[in-house]
């Protein structure tokens, strides 16, 4: 483990300035215009980085919401072991860069006229653009599965009102209540997320609902660190989490919300909680700017992230595909830098580095037991691939300590990268 993270480390390092190095000396491109629209992980870090990369650029960041909420560590806000609070960061600091910030939602994109319409009425232009507008909801994804209906059957799959919602139902049902979840096929937001859901939930019934017990109902039959997670729950929650696959008959086929009931090909899923993480796509926007394909994902080019259906325009984060790199808040801070960098040397005439990239997923399975995924990428057949022998997972044998130890770097890296991003 100690040597994989130097490696990492190392890695990163180099990738940083072997990307950016170059531009901060000599980007040319002094009355360029940048729009950013999304102001998550993914946008908000690659506004800073083109301001701290070209100083003369003009960026304009656009964010409807007045404080973001993040989703990693969102979870533990479900199973009370976190206030909502400290998942809200606002915005108050972008200006020491540089970055103007538009409160308002994008709601049109002409690509060839190269502006920007916001609800306000605002037309933006801008000589590139970058989308980072996150995922919406397939609510037509899942039969009988509608926004009225996730207000009996949460997602909380964007935090916030969700989060806290799922969390007073959980509170609310008695002592020996059924907790059922759906979890949908590849690709969505957060690939162990819903396995870090179900292992807090648990933990959450264990200590405070022991007669209670949950059953995760999966569209795959594998999932991320799924060893991982399956050796945590038969050591620490045995006979009170069921996870059931696909073969063995987990995907929903619809729900009934007026009777908490989840349906598969196989059987009928009554709950007392029921929380149904439904299938996703990239966010609105992406489809009004012609930059999402029929999946309803964003391809891009891998090396500058540009989209290939539209020149100009730059998808990163959660919207865009991304081959084997997964979607996660540490991957979208690490697309939008390598991304800021393409932007700023295509603006100024030069080529652009070829990016290695590098993702860490930490998961906690209790307060004090972490694991974690780690790869590093780079552009292969158009797509970002794994190199192979670069990332790795935690050991499936450790101790307690070691357990210990990943979920304090779990803490850590939450706070080291919400202060480099919000500031």
């Amino acid at each position: 483990m100690t040597s994989r993270r130097r490696f990492l480390a190392s890695t990163a390092a180099a990738a940083a300035a072997a990307v950016l190095a170059p531009h901060v000396a000599s980007a040319q491109a002094a009355a360029a215009r940048v729009v950013v629209v999304g102001g998550g992980f993914a946008g908000t870090t690659c506004a800073r980085t083109l301001r701290k990369l070209d100083p003369a650029l003009s960026v304009t960041l656009v964010e409807a919401n007045a404080d973001f909420v993040a989703c990693p560590f969102s979870n533990e806000v479900i199973a009370g072991l976190r206030d909502l609070k400290q998942q809200q960061f606002g915005y108050t600091t972008l200006a020491r860069d540089g970055v103007t910030l538009a409160h308002s939602s994008a709601t049109a994109v002409d690509p060839g006229g190269r502006t920007v319409t916001l609800e306000n009425g605002t037309r933006l232009s801008f000589d590139r653009l970058v989308l980072a507008p996150g995922i919406d909801l397939r609510w037509d994804g899942l039969p009988g599965y509608t926004q009225d209906a996730a207000e009996r059957m949460p997602h909380a799959w964007k935090a916030g009102a969700q989060t806290l919602l799922l969390r007073r139902q959980l509170e609310a049902m008695d002592d020996g209540g059924v907790v059922v979840m759906s979890a949908p096929a590849n690709p969505f937001r957060c690939p162990p997320g819903p396995y870090e859901r179900a292992s807090l939930i648990a933990y959450y019934l264990k200590t405070k609902k022991p007669k209670s017990k949950l059953i995760l109902l999966d569209a795959k039959d594998a999932f991320s660190k799924q060893r991982l997670f399956q050796s945590a729950w038969a050591a620490l929650y045995p006979g009170l989490l069921e996870w059931v696959g696909l073969s063995a008959g987990g995907k929903v086929t619809s729900v009934e919300p007026s009777s908490l009931t989840f349906i598969t090909d196989f059987a009928r899923h009554k709950a007392a909680v029921a929380n149904v993480i439904p299938p996703q796509k990239a966010a609105r926007i992406a489809e009004l700017a012609g930059v999402a394909d029929r999946t309803g994902w964003c391809p891009v080019d891998p090396s500058t992230f540009e989209s290939t259906l539209q020149s100009g325009i730059h998808v990163i984060g959660d919207a865009a595909i991304m081959g084997a790199m997964p979607k996660s808040a540490f991957a979208a801070n690490a697309q939008a830098k390598a991304c800021a960098a393409a932007v700023v040397a295509r603006l100024a005439g030069q080529g652009v580095a070829e990016p290695r990239l590098i993702n860490t997923c930490y998961s906690l399975v209790a307060p004090d037991y972490g694991i974690s995924v780690a790869g590093v990428y780079r552009p292969t057949n158009g797509q970002l691939a794994d190199i192979a022998g670069a990332g790795g997972v935690s050991p499936l044998d450790a101790d307690a300590a070691f357990r210990a130890q990943e979920a304090l770097y779990a803490q850590g890296w939450f706070k080291t990268i919400t202060a480099e991003v919000f500031g």
